[in-house]
């Protein structure tokens, strides 16, 4: 593949002033890159979920204001769109990169998704690693370390997944800047290999598959 790692340069677009100004930048250094991790990882992904995964990386067409804080690439069993959907993601902020399993406010089954966590959430809070975080927000970068929840803390994401119209939920790893550019192209591909195969888990009870 193609894919060369990520630099400071690519962290940095983010920093950029003006909707026009960063898009373009994001344009050139970012999305190339996305789109590469997209074709390498979508038979990867599907190779573990046994359903077909699809690429989508952001376009943030919607935006006439403010720029993008953010930038992913998306996977979903589903050629149109992966909001509606559990999905996979790739993707960036200008402090660090982030690798997620997502059920986010879109997506019609979460209730029953949901449900499902629950039913199995002594399996899913042993099996989570330590190190891992979850998110109740895609639109911002403050994760919860799973080694600070307790299983009931746990459980009360599940429910609000659950009850709230609005809410949703991620599950994966985030890894520095810094770091991203020190693991460089090789190394940072295996290290997203191990997150997708520990979250694939997730995406096959969010299926009610085991």
């Amino acid at each position: 593949m193609g894919f060369t790692g990520f630099t400071n340069e690519d962290f940095d677009v983010f920093l950029i002033d003006g909707l026009e100004a960063r898009m373009e930048a994001l344009k050139e250094t970012v999305r190339p890159k996305l789109e590469e991790l997209g074709d390498y990882f979508a038979p990867f992904i599907s190779s573990h979920t046994d359903d077909e995964m699809f690429v989508h990386v952001a376009k943030h067409a919607r935006r006439t204001i403010n720029p993008p804080k953010d930038t992913w690439v998306a996977f979903s069993n589903n050629p149109r769109g992966y909001k509606m959907l559990p999905h996979f993601q790739i993707g960036m902020w200008n402090t660090h990169l982030f690798i997620w399993f997502a059920v986010i406010y879109e997506a019609p089954q979460k209730e029953l998704i949901a449900e499902r966590f629950s039913k199995k959430i002594a399996k899913i809070y042993k099996d989570t690693p330590k190190d891992y975080v979850w998110s109740v927000d895609h639109t911002k970068p403050e994760t919860i370390a799973h080694s600070h929840l307790s299983k009931e803390e746990l459980r009360s994401l599940f429910d609000r997944l659950h009850n709230v119209k609005k809410a949703e939920l991620l599950c994966g790893y985030t890894i520095e800047r810094e770091r991203v550019i020190q693991l460089g192209s090789d190394q940072l591909i295996q290290q997203i290999e191990g997150v997708f195969e520990k979250v694939a888990t997730l995406y096959r009870i969010s299926q009610n598959r085991k």
